[in-house]
């Protein structure tokens, strides 16, 4: 997956100034950007509300659009460093390629998992033939200081661990839910599930009372804590829960992040999180020269160049804004 506005700005996130320590309530509009392939997305995080949640450090939610009749996601060989991408589909498939050699086609229910490490490039698109729905969700992890020049990788997990309560299909994405574990490699302490919840269900989720946490709605009809959750909108709830009360009014899914809040602050720009701007900007200028990510074989179009950087330096803004 890929950040492609044309004008990034950088952002400053992380640190634990703004994680509330206890519970709250609030409701962030999420904001429509279109990328590269000229697909609205609403994007989460970050946000003009928050700019990470745990190690959460990006959050797409995409469709469910019909496309029966066009090509579907296009998104040209493109770099990433310092973070993981997290694919998840509710419909549809996308093929990834990668610069390490890696093919794979992600399906709904399936984690696909890349470890960009300190650089990997790669390329995502709907296959030919593909099916008619594209409902995805696609996010970013901050990987720690220890961990962000590891070697790049890819990981599809195709059978992931269920947890299920009267009303709810669960499914854990990323780190554990309620005994059950994720196979995929994390870095940091995290969770992130699929709640698939029936109409009118009513059950309360256990939660890690030191992480925090967010919800966002891919379906409407949830209520989180007492709040309804639209389809657009991220609902932060801070720290300090054991368990999380989840009703419905009519069937609805819920997407599940959290982790331990994210201690180091880093600099996030285009495709790349870094810790300073000069590490961006090296960073671009490799990509630019084709050193360093590698290439991407297979591919159907020329890769994508990097935006130009900003003019002024970097000013540091926290996790909040």
């Amino acid at each position: 997956m890929s950040d492609l506005d044309t004008h990034p700005v950088e952002r400053v996130c992380g640190g634990r100034e703004d994680v509330s320590a206890a519970p709250v309530h609030e409701l962030i509009p999420g904001r429509v950007v279109t990328i590269g392939d000229d697909r609205p997305v609403r994007r989460m995080l970050p946000t003009l509300g928050r700019r990470m949640v745990g190690p959460w450090c990006f959050l797409d939610h995409t469709g469910p659009d019909d496309i029966a009749d066009q090509p579907g996601a296009q998104i040209a060989p493109h770099p990433h460093m310092g973070l993981q991408t997290v694919s998840w589909l509710r419909e549809g498939e996308m093929l990834h390629r990668d610069s390490e050699g890696n093919t794979a086609t992600v399906r709904p229910g399936q984690l696909g998992l890349m470890t960009s490490g300190r650089g990997i490039a790669h390329s995502e698109e709907s296959p030919v033939p593909h099916p008619r729905f594209l409902h995805n969700v696609q996010l970013w992890t901050a990987l720690p200081d220890a961990h962000r020049n590891t070697d790049p990788h890819f990981e599809l997990h195709a059978d992931l661990p269920r947890f299920t309560a009267p009303g709810l299909d669960g499914t854990v994405i990323m780190g554990e839910v309620d005994g059950a574990r994720s196979p995929g490699a994390a870095y940091s302490p995290i969770v992130g599930a699929d709640l698939t919840l029936a109409a009118d269900a009513d059950l309360r989720l256990p939660l890690e009372r030191d992480f925090e946490y967010a919800v966002i709605a891919t379906e409407p009809g949830a209520i989180v804590d007492g709040v309804p959750v639209p389809v657009g909108s991220l609902l932060y709830l801070g720290c300090g829960r054991r368990d999380l009360a989840l009703r419905t009014e009519s069937a609805a899914n819920l997407i599940l992040i959290g982790g331990e809040p994210f201690e180091e602050k880093i600099v996030m720009w285009w495709n790349f999180v870094g810790r300073s701007h000069d590490e961006i900007t090296e960073a671009r200028t490799q990509w630019q020269a084709a050193e360093r990510f590698g290439e991407v074989h297979g591919y159907h179009a020329p890769r994508l160049d990097a935006p130009e950087l900003p003019t002024l330096p970097l000013k540091p803004r926290g996790r909040v804004r």
